[in-house]
């Protein structure tokens, strides 16, 4: 029997998504640190933990994938060149989630994505 797994997509389409999480991961990974909704930081944080993981691996199709996926080129250049190197012995948990107050417009849930020095 096939269970139905809930989507949270609030109707909005699978690109809009995608395109969505790439900003939001480029802008994190360019500035470190970023500000935003509970929901969306638990969505983007694994995957700006993905893409540091393939720039430690230094490989061309790690950065190949990684410059598939930022919209940046150097955002992706920082990523192979510091965060690998900052985080060469750390073996994951490079996102930090910090609660801050609700937002003052709809009572959202907000939050401080960053990163771990």
């Amino acid at each position: 029997m096939t269970r139905k797994i809930p989507v949270r997509k609030r109707g909005k389409t699978e690109a809009y998504l995608r395109s969505l999480d790439r900003g939001l991961v480029t802008d994190f990974l360019a500035h470190e640190k970023i500000v935003i909704t509970e929901a969306r930081a638990k969505r983007i944080g694994p995957i700006a933990e993905k893409m540091i993981t393939l720039g430690k691996s230094g490989t061309l199709n790690s950065r190949r994938l990684t410059l598939a996926y930022v919209f940046n080129e150097k955002v992706a250049e920082k990523v192979f060149d510091e965060l690998a190197k900052r985080y060469a012995d750390r073996a994951g948990g490079y996102t930090r989630i910090t609660k801050l107050a609700l937002r003052v417009g709809d009572r959202a849930s907000m939050v401080q994505l960053e990163l771990v020095k």
